[in-house]
């Protein structure tokens, strides 16, 4: 059982968040100087142990004449699990370091002890929650949907204009190591007592390695060199939350390795309507990924190609930054479609301790399916007498996977937001609740 203690800090965060900014000559209609906000982690989990660690965010508004918009942003987070989980990252955006582009960069660590692993191609791939729950007489172990899983990223982004109103090319370059295998019980177990020592039995992982579902050169990972290269249209009037415009992007990915050299096209659509000026929008993303051409290891599947993403995560289906309520990596397949559709009404504004204050709440409804299957193949001779497939694999194809939810969101300065997302899926089969804790808007 997971302990989550963040909620505890909430009232600390938005103290904080009020407090750290920079003293600034500022009115009511900006910003001047440098700013930043902070939130501390502490959680607990039974199994990844203690997790603790900050993020920070810093914003020069300069002399303010771009407010909202800042010249430079620099993000660091370094959180731990005392298990060796953790994320580590430095997050450098600016459309005034170079003239006349946009240049983001991206270092991270991301060391994961439990990644999320349910398998192929949606609801084909079975999802038995009794199997990691302990009081059940079906229990097999609390980390039979999980893996390990460690990234080294670098990434470089650029924008620039192409002479048309709106319309930006993208490039960028990532260089990303995986280390894979499967969960390490044996370290998880230090120091736990009698009654949550972790079976050492066999993952879903573990199972798919052995029929040859996952093959031989996939096992333990990578390195990976990636091209991208797209078209962006952005006429929103505001980054952070806009209340109106278009943000559509064409992105192609291409990737290279000894063992795999595959290309991905990402589209995404979105698109911002006022219904009460400046306190309530409707906001809707439309997005497809695939693999076009090559072969792609199954652990780069999930990963979402964006022309711009601030966020650390890249996985999905699922979880937080997709599909919210639906359990991380639950949708996977070779090409998949998802959609978002939420309304933001900003209920509060409020100027306080020098700095511009709204709160915000998002209603939403989450969509996500595989469109084109992962295919796989069992070698049936590495089967055992116990192996019952009925239990990990359905016929069919995937259907639609829908959630719901709510936001709370905390916004400083329009920049610096701390979001607070509850979703939950509609079948049992996608998990039963996410709760997530984080910065921005989805979208």
């Amino acid at each position: 059982m997971t302990t989550r203690l963040n909620l505890v800090f909430i009232l600390f965060l938005f103290s904080q968040s009020l407090l750290i900014g920079q003293e600034s000559n500022e009115n009511k209609e900006g910003k001047t100087g440098w700013n930043f906000g902070a939130l501390p982690t502490i959680t607990y989990n039974s199994d990844l142990g203690l997790q603790y660690g900050a993020l920070v965010n810093l914003y020069d508004y300069g002399d303010g004449e771009v407010y909202p918009t800042y010249y430079h942003s620099i993000y660091a987070e370094v959180s731990r699990y005392t298990k060796g989980s953790g994320i580590f990252r430095l997050f450098y955006d600016s459309k005034f370091l170079i003239p006349n582009i946009r240049f983001t960069g991206d270092l991270s660590y991301l060391p994961d002890q439990a990644l999320d692993f349910y398998g192929f191609n949606g609801s084909k791939a079975v999802y038995n929650k009794d199997w990691e729950d302990d009081s059940s007489d079906s229990y097999k172990t609390r980390m039979f949907y999980k893996q390990k899983r460690n990234i080294f990223r670098t990434k470089l982004d650029f924008q620039g204009k192409t002479g048309i109103k709106n319309l930006n090319w993208a490039a960028g370059l990532n260089l990303m190591n995986f280390d894979l295998n499967t969960v390490d019980i044996e370290k998880l177990n230090k120091g736990k007592d009698d009654d949550k020592i972790l079976p050492d039995t066999a993952t879903l992982y573990d199972q798919y390695v052995k029929w040859g579902v996952i093959s031989e050169k996939e096992t333990k990972g990578g390195f990976f060199t990636s091209l991208k290269g797209g078209l962006v249209y952005d006429s929103r009037d505001n980054e952070p939350n806009p209340m109106k415009g278009l943000w559509s992007e064409a992105v192609l990915f291409q990737s290279f390795n000894s063992d795999f050299t595959f290309t991905k096209v990402a589209i995404t659509h979105r698109q911002y309507f006022t219904l009460i000026k400046e306190n309530l929008s409707f906001a809707y993303r439309l997005g497809f990924q695939g693999v076009i051409a090559g072969e792609a290891p199954y652990y780069l599947l999930p990963y979402m190609v964006y022309s711009y993403l601030p966020s650390s995560t890249t996985d999905g289906l699922g979880g937080s930054k997709s599909v919210r309520g639906i359990v991380r990596n639950r949708v996977v397949g070779k090409s998949m479609g998802y959609a978002n559709m939420e309304l933001r009404w900003k209920f509060s504004h409020f100027t306080l301790l020098n700095q511009n204050i709204y709160l915000a709440l998002n209603p939403f409804m989450d969509f996500g399916q595989v469109l084109v299957e992962h295919d796989f193949e069992r070698d049936i001779t590495k089967l055992e007498s116990s192996d019952n497939l009925d239990d990990y694999f359905k016929s069919g194809s995937d259907k639609l996977h829908i959630t719901y939810g709510c936001g709370f969101h905390l916004a400083m300065n329009q920049n610096f937001i701390i979001a607070i997302d509850a979703g939950f899926p509609l079948e049992e089969q996608d998990g039963n609740m996410g709760l997530y804790i984080g910065l921005n808007f989805l979208f």
